[in-house]
């Protein structure tokens, strides 16, 4: 694996009001001559590289399966059926874009070619492609409708390039099918502007000769950092890993810092592709990888966070069948709560039909989950109702409720300092609530280990509303409908000091 610290380099969608990213380390090594202290020590300040950091920033990603599948009704061909039944009537990438910015996200991903070795551009290595098909009489590219989309409407792009290729001759040859497989790479890299994200899945069948292809991950993990260096390479890649499901929910306990003797991507393919739930592996798709009892073991630790993905709909491409199947925004929601909210990125996909749009089902769902998000975070009524004059140390808790996720009210290590581990906000009049939001600033690193929210009401007792272990980028959760004046964060345990960088209260 190829694990960088930070790179020169930024992803198209940077936010102008980012401040200048401090550069720190995203692996470190563990020796023999480390105790569990010290290493407890290095993991807490294992931080993103600024591709991964501001990747993690994004939040939603869209993923748009698009290809000859949705014209033979089918998730995986063989490579067999005739380019001429790619035939959309209507392609519109500028209403796939348009519709999924206007819903949240950020970066949009297209399958450029699936297992099925169709190409969505003409590439020059293959006859394989829309140049064959009727679409456009052979003159037509998806992939710079997409990507000129994109530019328009200020999203970044992704390419999804599936490594098993059941149209290839050469598949299952060794290095000539990585050969050719480098060079359809190259195409997308070169010829389509910048690149956010290059997705490799696990899919490995065996070729014509009855071999399988043994993947050459490092070379083009090189040529990726050659020509988008601000790319980060998921799923079979360095920079960030799948979670082990597609059902859109992350772990209860979501660590970014993990070993690295974990990344290993014969055990992430033994396992994608599949759609039944996980067992623990022990490896990056197990329930456990990054606990103190994990890293404890480690010989090295790596900054590798997880991308969430899950279909709209029950399949990830496009089937009539399932227009009444489409994830409800109350689905999308509890998604997003689940994923985002357990630090994690969502990549969501919403498959084009064969006339080439996103479907009016799709389109209301988006619609309404944002409008349900939007709702939801609106107000920050710990921000809201803050009594400045009753906060001691207002100065100090101000960065975790001013919205800025840049700045950090900062907590001593707890295991040395006990009476810094409490943050008490005095409210102005009571607040009725059901959803909490936290943020640690991960450019700091991943620190909480274990937390407590408590709620008062005035000559009431402290009670408990909400506990969880983990925080990272983004922790949501949900409860039972409190009403209170008064509360409080009981940071429990943690890995050195915390940096807050965001603390709120919201009404469901």
């Amino acid at each position: 694996m190829i694990l960088k610290s930070i790179i020169s380099g930024v992803l198209p969608l940077c936010l102008s009001s980012l401040p200048v990213y401090v550069k720190g380390q995203n692996m470190v090594v563990i020796s023999p001559q480390d105790t569990p202290s010290s290493i407890i020590s290095k993991a807490a300040n294992v931080v993103p590289s600024l591709r991964q950091y501001l990747w993690q920033r994004q939040e939603l990603t869209a993923f748009i399966h698009f290809g000859m599948n949705t014209f033979t009704n089918k998730e995986w061909g063989d490579g067999k059926d005739s380019p001429s039944l790619f035939c959309p009537t209507e392609i519109d990438a500028e209403q796939w874009v348009k519709t999924l910015r206007d819903a949240g996200f950020k970066s949009v991903i297209l399958t450029c070619k699936h297992h099925d070795g169709f190409c969505l551009w003409p590439s020059a290595y293959t006859d394989y492609s829309v140049k064959s098909s009727p679409w456009k009489q052979g003159k037509g590219d998806v992939v710079r409708e997409v990507s000129n989309a994109c530019k328009k409407y200020g999203v970044g792009f992704g390419v999804y390039l599936s490594p098993w290729d059941r149209n290839s001759l050469l598949y299952g040859q060794g290095k000539a099918y990585n050969d050719y497989f480098i060079k359809q790479l190259e195409e997308l890299l070169t010829q389509y502007g910048p690149v956010s994200e290059v997705w490799f899945d696990g899919a490995n069948g065996e070729g014509p000769n009855g071999k399988k292809q043994k993947y050459d991950f490092v070379r083009w993990y090189k040529l990726i950092r050659k020509l988008q260096p601000q790319a980060v390479i998921a799923v079979m890649g360095p920079d960030v890993r799948w979670v082990g499901t597609e059902t859109g929910r992350g772990r209860e306990t979501e660590w970014s810092v993990v070993p690295k003797d974990n990344l290993d991507p014969t055990l992430i393919a033994k396992h994608s592709q599949q759609t039944e739930l996980l067992p623990p592996e022990g490896d990056m798709v197990g329930d456990d990888i990054g606990s103190r009892s994990k890293i404890l073991k480690a010989k090295v630790l790596a900054w590798y966070p997880a991308e969430i993905d899950v279909s709209i709909r029950p399949g990830w491409f496009y089937h009539k069948a399932e227009d009444n199947k489409v994830k409800s925004s109350k689905e999308l929601t509890d998604i997003y709560f689940s994923s985002v909210g357990r630090n994690g990125v969502l990549l969501l996909n919403i498959p084009p039909n064969k006339e080439g749009r996103l479907s009016a089902e799709d389109v209301k769902s988006l619609k309404s989950f944002k409008e349900n998000i939007d709702n939801i975070f609106k107000t920050n009524l710990l921000a809201r109702y803050i009594d400045k004059n009753r906060v001691k140390a207002f100065k100090a808790l101000k960065p975790s409720i001013d919205g800025r996720y840049e700045t950090s009210s900062v907590l001593a290590d707890n295991e040395n300092k006990a009476k810094n581990k409490v943050l008490t906000y005095y409210l102005k009049s009571p607040i009725t609530f059901n959803v909490c939001a936290l943020q640690e600033d991960i450019s700091k690193g991943q620190r909480v280990e274990s937390f407590v929210v408590e709620a008062r009401r005035v000559g009431g007792s402290w009670e408990k509303v909400a506990e969880g272990t983990t925080i990272g980028y983004k922790r949501l959760l949900r409860f039972n409908t409190v009403t209170a004046q008064e509360i409080r964060l009981v940071i429990k345990q943690t890995r050195g000091k915390v940096y807050l960088s965001e603390f709120g209260l919201y009404m469901e």
